[in-house]
């Protein structure tokens, strides 16, 4: 077996505030791409940190092979500062510049070391991410958030470190960026570790691991691949529990029977004693065979009995029991030919009619979000919306930059924005989702918050308690639950910052949902599974047009 790049000894780890974070996790990590995937809290982001060495475990020990270079997921970079020290290279630029200038000093050679040509490799580095000829010159502020990510990936490869760890590297990047993104991952020399939602990117990878309940498995496979064995497991698991749930059963049918049979015959003993039909001695004689018969066929039974338990305690065990969020919601009545919203470019106009998906795709920076923050505006949105008045308020500064063009033809709208920041922090779960439908009782919210898998104390807890999943089915309840429900969606990058079972949870959702949905999104894997009727692109000259 090759020798692991990382290796885990029964880590664990604790905030300053007493919750645990991880505990007793063990398991290793070999050369290659390595997607790392996990339920939503389960501690992805925190395992990078401890490997990479930013936190301590509070016990157990993490061993690397080589030098490690993580990618969080937020680039906390000065915005004035070079895009040199994004890419960790200002030192040696600064250092070569100064000895052609004519300063000696040693130091600076000692800077640079073999690395005289770092000006021509960066250049190259940045060239093969995808970025302008003049990235290099420019600050991290003049750069997007996509291209930002992209020149950080580009001088991890160019500072050549054996291992690399990022955590939601596609976050915020658009179509065009993701593909080269995937393009570096492709070429990717020595140990990678990635945290993603991004199914495209985890399907770039030679292996999976999977943290779940503090235990790390790895799987010599992509993504996809080890989904459909996942799936085969819990299949052939859930077989095995009703196969030993039927076995203890039939055990317990059987231990009954022999219980009943003897204690008929010991009726039958003591009632021929009674009335002396055989001798006393004879008697006796019977009544210990008969006990030591019983003593071993009841061990029999309980022995049969224990094991049967125990074999279902064991196939219990392999079934996960990870909770899905399935609902049933009330029709919006939305009929087929219902015209719901037009999205225009001045030449052209798109409607939106009936039950329809509509995903709407486009590089960052086109005005995607202003077209969904004006369609939301016009059509007066219903107090169920969320976030709408922030939308009016948008659309309102930024409704004349942009020839295109949207109308809302209803005004039941439910508008999901890329921050969820919408909700009252302070107010709880329950206030919150009541707010968007103030006729419905408490006890029916209750009911139907469960569905979103927000059940018994957690309905009372204030949305400023909750972890970023819960407060995503929060805002996701809010919407869907708004007394009258909403007959059109509008989602902007529902996906950012989601794991991969909150995405799963927001397409048995809207899969659920009976009304039109407007989506933007750069995550085609999620579109394909929305199963959308329709892809229109904005262009950055403003026209809307199919691709």
């Amino acid at each position: 077996m090759p020798t692991p790049s990382i290796v885990l000894d029964r880590v664990s780890f604790a905030w300053p505030d007493g919750s645990v974070a991880l505990r007793e996790v063990s398991g290793a990590v070999g050369a290659g791409r390595t997607g790392l995937v996990g339920r939503n809290g389960s501690g992805k982001s925190t395992l990078l940190r401890l490997i990479a060495g930013t936190l301590t475990p509070t016990s157990g020990h993490v061993t690397a092979a080589s030098d490690i270079a993580l990618l969080p997921q937020q680039l906390t970079l000065g915005t004035e500062r070079p895009v040199a020290e994004l890419l960790g290279v200002a030192d040696i630029l600064a250092a070569v510049r100064a000895i052609e200038s004519g300063d000696i000093d040693p130091r600076h050679f000692d800077t640079i070391g073999d690395d005289w040509d770092i000006e021509a490799r960066t250049i190259a580095a940045l060239a093969e991410a995808g970025l302008p000829d003049d990235a290099l010159g420019r600050t991290v502020g003049q750069l997007s958030g996509g291209e930002a990510v992209l020149a950080a990936v580009a001088g991890i490869r160019l500072r050549n470190t054996p291992i690399t760890l990022l955590d939601e590297p596609t976050n915020n990047l658009d179509r065009g960026a993701r593909g080269r993104l995937y393009d570096l991952v492709r070429a990717w020399r020595g140990t990678l570790v990635v945290v993603s939602h991004d199914t495209a990117l985890l399907d770039l990878m030679d292996d999976t691991a999977e943290l779940y309940e503090n235990t790390l498995s790895v799987f010599g496979g992509p993504y996809s691949a080890w989904r459909a064995w996942l799936e085969t497991e819990q299949d052939a698991a859930r077989q095995a529990e009703r196969a030993a749930s039927q076995s203890l059963a039939r055990e317990k049918r059987q231990r009954i029977e022999a219980e009943t049979k003897l204690a008929h015959r010991a009726a039958v003993g003591r009632k021929a004693q009674i009335e002396k039909r055989v001798p006393g001695i004879v008697a006796g004689g019977r009544k210990r065979a008969a006990q030591v018969s019983a003593g071993k066929l009841s061990t029999e039974v309980s022995e049969k009995e224990s094991a049967a338990r125990a074999a279902l305690d064991l196939a219990e065990r392999r079934v996960r029991d990870d909770d899905l969020v399935v609902i049933d919601l009330p029709d919006p009545g939305v009929p087929a030919g219902r015209r719901i919203a037009t999205l225009a470019d001045g030449e052209r106009a798109w409607i939106v009619q009936g039950p329809e998906r509509v995903a709407l795709i486009g590089p960052n920076g086109v005005g995607k979000t202003t077209l969904l923050e004006q369609l939301v505006a016009s059509g007066v949105p219903s107090t169920g919306s969320y976030g709408a008045s922030a939308a009016n308020r948008a659309a309102n500064e930024r409704s004349s930059m942009s020839t295109t063009h949207a109308q809302a033809h209803t005004d039941r709208i439910g508008y999901l924005p890329q921050r969820v920041d919408g909700l009252d922090d302070t107010a709880s779960v329950l206030e919150n989702v009541r707010d968007a439908a103030p006729a419905v009782p408490p006890a029916d919210i209750r009911n139907r918050l469960a569905r979103f898998l927000i059940r018994g104390d957690a309905v009372e807890r204030p949305v400023g308690s909750l972890s970023g999943g819960e407060r995503f089915r929060v805002a996701l309840a809010r919407l869907l639950l708004a007394d009258p429900p909403p007959q059109l969606l509008v989602l902007d990058e529902p996906t950012n910052n989601l794991d991969l079972d909150t995405v799963d949870q927001l397409v048995e959702a809207l899969a659920a949902y009976r009304g039109a949905v407007l989506v933007v999104s750069h995550d085609d894997g999620f579109l394909a599974r929305l199963g959308i009727d329709t892809t229109l692109e904005l262009t950055p000259d403003g026209m809307v047009e199919r691709p």
